[in-house]
C-alpha cells in the first residue's frame, strides 16, 4: 500500500526498528449467512482510508479532540499494515485468518485496530487475545448480538457477544447504545442477564452522559473496544444497514473513548458495519476516520 492509500498516510512499519503502539488492518468478511451478500462490508476499510487523507498532513496539527497532536509530540508509532485475505462465505477461513493477524500483532506486542466488515469478523478479534487475558469489552452497538445461532451459523453478525461470553479470557463486558428493536427476544436478553453484561441504554447516555458506561469497567482493566457503527446516531453515521434514531452522538463516542483511556487500558479496538452504499456523502467514513484518531490518541496517551 502506498502512503495515499493508508490510513492518515502511515507507513506498513516504523523505519527506526521501532515496535508500533497501535496496528490497523482491515478485512472485509467474517462469516457471512447462507444466501447472504456481504460485499458492501467490504467498501468500509478502504472508504475510511480515504476519508483520512485530509488530515494526513496535519498530524502535527493541534487536535481538538485530543487536546494536542495525535501523537502528543512523540514521534509517530502507528502503522497501517493493509487488508488480509478474505473471502464471503469462506466462513472458516476468514475467521483464522483474522484471528491469526490479531495474535500476530498482539505478541509484537501492540494494540491491533480492525476496520470491518460486518459484525462477525468481530468474534475472531476477540478470540485472538485468548493468550492476553484477562480482557473486557466495551460494546457500542444499537443492539446485543446473542443470538446463539442465524440459519445454522453461530458465527455470523448476530452472534458475537454471545460468542465472547463463551470465551474463558473474557472477564466480562458493558454493552452501551442499546435501543428499538433487533434481532434479540426475550431469551437472548434473559441469557446476558444471567452471564453478567451490564446493558447500558443510550437513553441513559444522554441522560447520564458517559460515566453510566464507564462505571461499570473496573479501573485498570484492559479492555478491547467494538464499536458497530450503527451504535452512533443516523444524524452522524447514515451508511449503516439498519437505521436507527437515538443513537450516541459523535462527541459522546470521542468521550468514551477517552473516558476509557484514562480509566482503564485499551487493548484493542474494532470498528464494523460501516456499509458504504448506505454513506451519504462519506458523510460515515468521515466520522468513522476520526473515531479511529481518538482511539489511535487514546492509546498513545495511555501510560
Amino acid at each position: 500500500m502506498t502512503a495515499s492509500s493508508t490510513f492518515l498516510g502511515f507507513p506498513d512499519h516504523l523505519a527506526d526498528g521501532r515496535v508500533p503502539r497501535a496496528v490497523i488492518f482491515g478485512a472485509g468478511h467474517g462469516s457471512t449467512y447462507p444466501g447472504k451478500d456481504s460485499s458492501g462490508y467490504g467498501l468500509a476499510a478502504e472508504a475510511i482510508r480515504a476519508a483520512s487523507q485530509d488530515d494526513a498532513p496535519l498530524l502535527e496539527h493541534w487536535d481538538f479532540d485530543l487536546g494536542g497532536p495525535l501523537f502528543d509530540g512523540k514521534p509517530a508509532c502507528c502503522v497501517d499494515a493493509g487488508d488480509i485475505l478474505t473471502a464471503m462465505h469462506d466462513n472458516v477461513g476468514n475467521r483464522a485468518r483474522i484471528e491469526a493477524k490479531t495474535r500476530e500483532i498482539l505478541a509484537l506486542p501492540a494494540v491491533p485496530i480492525l476496520l470491518g466488515g460486518d459484525d462477525s469478523v468481530v468474534i475472531p478479534f476477540l478470540g485472538g487475545f485468548a493468550d492476553h487475558g484477562p480482557v473486557w469489552i466495551l460494546q457500542i452497538d444499537a443492539h446485543i448480538d446473542w443470538r446463539d445461532e442465524v440459519h445454522g451459523e453461530r458465527y455470523g453478525y448476530s452472534s458475537p457477544m454471545r460468542r465472547a461470553s463463551e470465551m474463558t479470557h473474557v472477564a466480562g463486558m458493558v454493552q452501551v447504545g442499546l435501543r428499538s428493536v433487533g434481532s434479540a427476544r426475550l431469551g437472548e436478553i434473559e441469557a446476558a442477564r444471567r452471564y453478567g453484561s451490564r446493558f447500558v441504554t443510550a437513553r441513559e447516555i444522554h441522560a447520564e452522559g458517559v460515566e453510566a458506561a464507564l462505571r461499570h469497567i473496573p479501573e485498570g482493566a484492559r479492555v478491547v473496544v467494538t464499536l458497530d457503527c450503527d451504535g452512533l446516531d443516523p444524524s452522524v453515521m447514515p451508511g449503516v444497514a439498519a437505521r436507527t434514531p437515538g443513537g450516541l452522538t459523535y462527541t459522546q463516542a470521542i468521550d468514551l473513548i477517552s473516558g476509557l483511556g484514562k480509566r482503564a487500558s485499551i487493548a484493542g479496538f474494532d470498528l464494523v458495519e460501516l456499509y458504504s452504499p448506505a454513506d451519504i456523502d462519506g458523510l460515515s467514513a468521515l466520522t468513522a476516520a476520526r473515531l479511529l484518531v481518538n482511539v489511535i490518541g487514546a492509546v498513545v496517551r495511555q501510560v
